[in-house]
């Protein structure tokens, strides 16, 4: 079900954009080479930080592309629809998250919005309180390729809303 299946008419909402260029048609090798560095930055990840650091870096990152087809991943493997809306507000609400989770959407949220120009010292040994040195490593790949897939969906304007888990 895409959003404009919901329950009001199709004509009540906004026409749906068109991309500005379908970039892994012309850069096949590039996007071959991202989807093999999305598979092997999360081997030895837990599945479920996986995805909560896909979401959080894409709503840091206004990546609706990616927020349809992540969410819509995360509902698939058996995630609650409360812990992915309660995301976006996850500070006020940790009592929905582990703590290692937290220390995932933290660390997630300093590589992405890099505005200080550094990963703070606090955030990076927080994280490493909770992750293994090679779970920290896969974890950091996951962060860096996700802010990387949200950065060709928003440059290229892909369409959210045609995503079906699995298609990728």
């Amino acid at each position: 079900m895409t959003t404009n299946e919901h329950s009001h008419a199709a004509s009540e909402y906004t026409t749906e954009h068109t991309p500005r260029m379908q970039w892994a048609e012309h850069a096949p090798d590039v996007y071959k080479a991202m989807a093999r560095l999305d598979a092997t930055s999360r081997k030895g990840l837990d599945p479920v930080v996986a995805e909560l650091v896909k979401i959080r870096s894409s709503q840091l990152n206004h990546c609706a592309f990616c927020l349809d087809m992540h969410t819509k991943d995360a509902l698939a493997a058996g995630e609650s629809i409360q812990r992915i809306v309660q995301l976006s507000a996850w500070e006020e609400s940790q009592h929905f998250y582990t703590p290692k989770e937290i220390a995932a959407i933290e660390l997630t949220e300093a590589v992405t919005v890099l505005t200080d120009g550094f990963v703070p010292d606090e955030v990076y040994a927080k994280a490493a309180k909770h992750f293994d040195e090679a779970e920290l490593a896969h974890l950091i790949a996951a962060i860096i390729t996700i802010n990387a897939w949200n950065r060709f969906a928003v440059t290229c304007r892909l369409v959210p809303g045609h995503y079906t888990p699995g298609d990728h």
